[in-house]
């Protein structure tokens, strides 16, 4: 009779440990449950800021290419290039007959 309440007692405490490691995975648990939680609360409001910063970027994107002026028959960042020294001089020399717009510069949009 004693084997068996020294083998019952062996086989409760055995319980009472495997109980304890239980209750501080469903603790460990929760606390993480927690934290995605006050991630998930915040989620909306940085999508928010992300799809504003998007769209502004965009803008400033197009601003920019509307901004942007191209002449044709004058090479961009040409060393040596005489452009800033005497910008009529190469305006002449660039746009003097025959220079005609390439056809994939022409304007499409007008009916």
């Amino acid at each position: 009779m004693d084997a068996r309440i020294s083998e019952l007692t062996i086989a409760s405490s055995s319980i009472r440990a495997d109980i304890a490691g239980f209750r501080e995975t469903v603790h460990n648990f929760d606390q993480r449950l927690t934290i995605m939680k006050e991630h998930v609360e915040v989620l909306p409001g940085q999508e928010a800021e992300l799809r504003s910063l998007l769209a502004k970027a965009t803008d400033l994107e197009d601003l920019s290419r509307r901004d942007n002026i191209h002449l044709f028959g004058i090479l961009e960042h040409k060393e040596g290039s005489d452009v800033k020294k005497n910008p009529q001089k190469c305006l002449t020399r660039a746009y003097s007959p025959p220079f005609r717009v390439p056809k994939s510069a022409q304007d499409r949009s007008s009916p």
